[in-house]
């Protein structure tokens, strides 16, 4: 089989360097709490572009991926990348990042060029050439909510995360889940980027006597509390909202089986579509790439709804793209997605830590 090398240049290189290819702005976080997803998301974006190329590139134009830093803070990315679109640069964006960068980002970008986002958030943010793949919390963390109230007898729960709009919004949505079966919030906390001090908020949520915590800290903070909390021999179940394998591997994996992911992808899936993207990533990165996980499997995905926007619509003009968005559908590591109201309409996957490895338990 012929193989396509996919270029990945810096900002810089993309306003000075003219080419004949499309350029898509990848937008991933290499540093800050994130950082951690990025060279998995890289190589996923990579593999992804890779095969569009082989079919043809998009529109007839091979594509080149132009990083983006989405680790840093939202204004200094927002600037970045609409900047590039401003000079020609880049023809579209894709990727992951925290919602308060991808907020900056669609108000920089004013429906200048499509928008491909990938991980779960928080809903709504509907604008012109935005495209949504991940699940809102009613998707993504509300079934595994129901599962632990159900089979863990949860009814007495903390929230906590990182303090942006995200966890914010996904604690309102726990909070009226929860209220409609009876079950108890007994304490919530939301916390800046980067608290390593956990001794506190361990405290509380002892004296709360809370039998599970729902937690929407992300990237380094999650590992670090899930460091804490094994530390202090708390019990009690922990439902992670960003919890992929990087993460588990960052907290030392977990034995006690009172820790889950909710994500729409684990590599652990046991399907022809995810067992084809374990091997198409492994043949392309070696076995010592890093894990495939939820965040990089939806860089994988964007790419590849990008391109088939283009093809559905024959351009990017993005009034031309969201007249043709509903409808579009791709096949990838979760199975046909296909996007109605410019967004996918999934359950997360309810996995739960078993060492270094996640479990499908829903």
């Amino acid at each position: 089989m012929a193989e396509a090398i996919t270029p990945v240049v810096t900002s810089l290189e993309a306003r000075l360097l003219g080419t004949a290819a499309l350029r898509v702005g990848l937008v991933v976080p290499v540093s800050g709490v994130l950082g951690l997803v990025g060279p998995c998301a890289i190589n996923c974006a990579v593999l992804a572009a890779d095969e569009v190329n082989l079919a043809g590139g998009i529109l007839g134009r091979q594509v080149e991926l132009v990083l983006v830093d989405g680790g840093r803070p939202a204004e200094l990315v927002a600037a970045e990348t609409g900047a590039l679109v401003s000079a020609g640069a880049v023809d579209a964006v894709a990727g992951t990042c925290a919602s308060d960068v991808r907020i900056a980002l669609v108000r920089a970008l004013s429906g200048r060029v499509p928008f491909v986002y990938a991980p779960p958030y928080e809903g709504g943010g509907r604008a012109p050439g935005v495209y949504f793949l991940g699940e809102t919390p009613q998707h993504q963390l509300g079934p595994g909510i129901d599962w632990l109230l159900d089979s863990r007898r949860a009814r007495r729960w903390f929230l906590l995360g990182n303090d942006y709009v995200w966890p914010r919004l996904v604690h309102a949505a726990a909070r009226r889940h929860l209220a409609g079966r009876d079950a108890t919030v007994v304490g919530e906390r939301l916390v800046p980027y980067g608290v390593r001090d956990f001794a506190p908020l361990l405290e509380e949520l002892a004296a709360g006597r809370a039998d599970a915590v729902l937690l929407s800290l992300i990237g380094s903070d999650l590992v670090a509390f899930n460091r804490a909390f094994a530390a202090e021999g708390l019990s009690c179940a922990r439902l992670c909202g960003a919890l992929e394998e990087h993460g588990l591997l960052g907290i030392g994996g977990d034995a006690t089986g009172e820790l889950y992911g909710a994500m729409g992808y684990f590599a652990s899936m046991v399907t022809d579509e995810s067992l084809s993207l374990g091997e198409r990533y492994v043949r392309r990165f070696g076995s010592a790439a890093p894990l495939l996980n939820g965040h990089g499997q939806g860089c994988y995905e964007a790419v590849l709804m990008l391109a088939a926007l283009a093809a559905r619509a024959g351009t990017l003009a993005v009034p031309a793209l969201d007249s043709a968005a509903d409808g579009t559908s791709i096949v990838t590591a979760r199975g046909r997605l296909t996007l109605q109201g410019r967004g996918v309409r999934r359950h997360a996957h309810l996995g739960r830590a078993d060492g270094l490895d996640f479990d499908i338990v829903r």
